[in-house]
């Protein structure tokens, strides 16, 4: 009989989003009167913005014609986003980035994940703690993680642990990381680095030789000045780090799919013999090999998202969802619970009430306020005994799951 992947079989039977939403319509289905308000997926709920809108209209129209038609399109890219997303999201912050240097695709979750296929196996990761699943799962998947302990850890991944008590800033890791993933704005935290906190990273990996994987999916909703919209903006960034971005939440794509990833052409590594290898030309292998590319129509739909109507359009609704923030944050507060994130991101992040566990919390929450979050033991070790909440359901119903759960008293 043929084998398969080992790693797999390492991996937690149910994904943590797949387990929040088996409790949410266990309970749905006991209780089908109830009225959930769910705040756990970072799902958006806003509508594409009319200039998408207007411009995958069109999109759709040129399929209809045989002298318009796209097929295969560049697995890298169209030209005309490509060179919108240099012109916008990085020469207008003052940011050389050239578009061979940007790699369109369905999204920021795929790549975060598939990157790896460029890693060797043997590149000690660090993540912080808590983290986004993806990260770690997928070099489970790749024969990086090693085994899992009781403690909650694998062993050859080195974690970096984000809590109250440090700040929410990650200290360098003891042991030299190969790899390191970063995300920020921080999800599931909501917590940001400033400039100089992002440096301390950037100049660790030019000492030791590190990949700084960085996911700056949450980028547009940055309002704070000192807190950098690209790892670019740190000198010395190109040299260690590739960027992933996601306009999902930019503009409300999670369900047309479509990101991309910056790989600058200054970052090397080095293959089994000791020679300097372009990441920059393995990555365009690898998407050339496994990848055909973001629909034409996703594509015209993105790019709309840099002319001016688009440009304002996106900044409405990502506004919309960080009043929803500033609500969550302000209420529960209010309420008497530790809440943190919020101001710089759409997740705001809460400590549970007398040492509450997370997966505990997450069920008097849905039991007692018909609300659902994602509890923060999922995201890693140290995320137990916190709870996340989005904001990226409406504005009313943000407003009812505050006055719900400041009625129940947790504080």
């Amino acid at each position: 009989m043929f084998k398969i992947n080992d790693n797999f079989c390492k991996l937690a039977e149910s994904y943590l989003f797949s387990e929040v939403a088996r409790r949410i319509n266990a309970f749905k289905a006991a209780n089908p009167q109830a009225d959930i308000i769910r705040m756990g997926i970072g799902d958006v709920t806003r509508p594409l913005c009319q200039a998408a809108i207007e411009a995958m209209h069109r999109a759709v129209d040129d399929e209809a014609s045989s002298e318009t038609f796209h097929g295969y399109g560049p697995e890298q890219g169209y030209p005309f986003l490509r060179d919108a997303i240099a012109e916008h999201d990085y020469l207008a912050r003052g940011i050389e980035i050239s578009p061979e240097e940007i790699f369109v695709s369905d999204g920021a979750k795929s790549d975060t994940g598939n990157i790896g296929d460029i890693l060797a196996v043997g590149n000690r990761v660090a993540v912080t703690d808590p983290v986004y699943p993806v990260y770690v799962d997928t070099n489970v998947m790749g024969g990086r993680a090693g085994d899992f302990g009781a403690d909650g850890c694998w062993s050859n991944i080195l974690y970096l642990p984000v809590t109250a008590e440090n700040g929410f800033v990650p200290s360098l890791p003891e042991e030299v990381a190969d790899v390191i993933y970063l995300c920020y704005p921080n999800n599931p935290t909501g917590t940001t680095l400033t400039r100089e906190q992002l440096k301390v990273w950037v100049d660790y990996a030019r000492r030791n030789g590190s990949l700084i994987l960085f996911d700056s999916a949450y980028e547009s909703f940055i309002r704070s000045e000192d807190v950098p919209h690209s790892i670019y903006e740190i000198p010395g960034a190109r040299e260690v780090a590739i960027e992933f971005r996601s306009f999902s939440k930019t503009a409300g794509f999670t369900g047309v799919r479509c990101g991309y990833t910056v790989v600058p052409k200054e970052l090397k590594a080095r293959d089994a013999d000791g020679n300097e290898v372009s990441v920059n030309h393995l990555w365009l292998r690898r998407q050339c090999t496994k990848f055909n590319g973001a629909s034409y129509v996703a594509q015209r739909g993105a790019a709309a998202i840099y002319i001016p109507e688009g440009k304002r359009q996106t900044r409405e609704a990502v506004d919309y969802y960080l009043r929803n923030a500033a609500l969550l944050r302000k209420g529960l507060l209010e309420a008497g619970l530790e809440v943190f994130g919020g101001t710089d991101a759409p997740y705001v992040w809460i400590k549970t009430p007398g040492n509450i566990d997370s997966w505990k919390f997450f069920d008097m929450l849905l039991e007692r306020c018909h609300v659902a979050g994602t509890p923060g033991s999922g995201f890693g070790p140290a995320g137990e005994g916190y709870i996340r909440l989005t904001a990226f359901n409406t504005y009313e119903n943000t407003a009812e799951a505050v006055r719900r759960i400041a009625e129940a008293d947790f504080g």
